[in-house]
Order: C-alpha cells, then structure tokens, then sequence
C-alpha cells in the first residue's frame, strides 16, 4: 500500500484503515515526529495556510501496526505550532514492513536538496525517498519497494529540470536497492500529471505504470478542492507479476487515495 496520510488529518479513519488493512507494506508519504511534545495534535503554518498535524503520526501507526517493523526518513526539521507556541517538528516519510518479510537490503536518500535542518524551507522543499528489499518465502523471490515524495513546485505540475534530476535519482535510489532479478516497484507521491517527464524516465528504464495504465481517472478524494486529479502513481517492471491493483476512494482516509498492489 502506498498513501500520503496529509499529515494525519483524517487520522481516526486513517488509522481504521490501516489496521483492518495492514498491508504486509506500507509506503506513507506526509509523516511527523515530535518528539518535545506529548501533544496529540500541532498546526502547521504556511503563510495564510494552516493545516491540522498529528503530532507524533509516525508513533501512532507504528503502534496500529504491532507486526511491523519502522522506518521513518525524515527530509526536514521546522516549527509546528501548539497556541503561540512553536514545537520543533520533523517531516517526512515512513515505511512499515511485516516481520514475516526478512528485509534484506535498504536505501534511504534525497531526491530533492538535502535534508533541512533549520525550518521547512522555501518551496520546492527537501524530498527523500526510501527503498527497501524483501525476501518472499511464499513465493520464493525478492521484491524491492521505492518510494518518494515528489517536489511541490508552487507553479504547478509541469515538467522541470527539477523533477528530471529528481526522476534520475529515484531511478538510482531503486537500483542500488533492487536485484538483477527482482520484482521491482516504485510507487509514491509524484505531484505530477500523467505524460510527465518522470514517468518516462521510469517507463525507458522497463517499469509499467499501473494507475493510469489499468485506466483509473484520479488519485485524489473529495477532500482535494484543486483541480488536477492526479498525483500518486505506482510502477512495476513485471505486470506479470500483478495479482491484483488498486487505487481505493472509499474509504477516505486523506486527501489522496491509497494504491494497493497485490503480488
């Protein structure tokens, strides 16, 4: 399962979710950590903007999900706010893997910038992404999962050379992480349109995108008011290998859908 949890703001139906579901994987982009604070719930501010974080989202879904090892990669560290009060806050992305699935190789890196230190930063911010490698004892094989959270740029969805250097270093982040003979996916938050510059880089590399491609027409929920109806995809170089993909729009668990690949 890959799924931007929007910082947590639909957490109770997040969380019902996640625990009915528990995906033997789980890719979630928009995660926090707090640790100052005991705090089930911060502001985050963008200017005009604001917006309700669960303070400690990493924490909470690593405990919905006992049978689950996590990993959280933060891209930046900034003030989140309690009232008045600015409460230190780390950004970024988690993956959570069923301890029945021997994790066998791992890569953690930035797509965008480096990691942020001293604020959030200006936008595009700081982007990580996450590999890791399994072994599947059932099926006799190993499957390596990549996932990132794509650049906002707050001129829009459009290709830039940005998103071509983030598309590159993607790409590297699942080789290093990936064997010559593995199920490879990549999957994520792209914040991108289809025909983009990024899913062809993935396309030339032998990786089929599967949102678009099995013809479903959004990856967002009602809750998302712009228009644009994408912006999570996910990718596999065996579609032979596809038991069964989903993008789920009930429930809503967030302003983007969850994409669910069944090998």
């Amino acid at each position: 399962m890959c799924l931007n949890g929007w910082g947590g703001k639909l957490f109770g139906e997040l969380l019902a979710y996640i625990e009915k579901e528990a995906p033997d994987i789980l890719c979630l982009q928009e995660v926090l950590q707090s640790p100052g604070t005991e705090k089930d719930w911060l502001t985050y501010r963008d200017g005009d903007f604001t917006l309700p974080q669960r303070a400690n989202f990493f924490r909470d879904v690593s405990s919905a999900l006992p049978d689950h090892v996590a990993v959280f990669c933060p891209a930046a560290q900034g003030a989140l706010w309690d009232g008045d009060r600015p409460i230190l806050s780390q950004w970024g992305l988690a993956t959570f893997i069923h301890k029945s699935l021997p994790v066998i190789g791992q890569v953690q890196g930035f797509v965008h910038k480096d990691y942020s230190s001293d604020g959030y930063g200006d936008h595009p911010r700081s982007r990580g992404a996450h590999g890791i490698r399994v072994y599947d004892h059932e099926a006799n094989r190993s499957v390596s999962v990549t996932h990132m959270h794509g650049l906002r740029d707050l001129n829009g969805k459009m290709d830039t050379p940005e998103r071509g250097e983030q598309a590159q270093r993607l790409l590297d982040l699942s080789r290093q992480v990936s064997g010559p003979e593995d199920v490879v996916v990549i999957c994520g938050d792209f914040n991108i349109e289809p025909g983009s510059e990024t899913l062809a880089v993935l396309a030339d590399a032998g990786l089929t995108e599967l949102v678009t491609g099995r013809g479903f027409e959004s990856t967002r929920t009602s809750h998302y008011k712009k228009p644009g109806r994408f912006a999570d995809y996910m990718l596999i170089n065996n579609e032979e290998a596809v038991k069964r993909f989903d993008v789920v729009h009930v429930p809503e668990v967030s302003d983007h859908c969850p994409l669910v690949l069944e090998l």
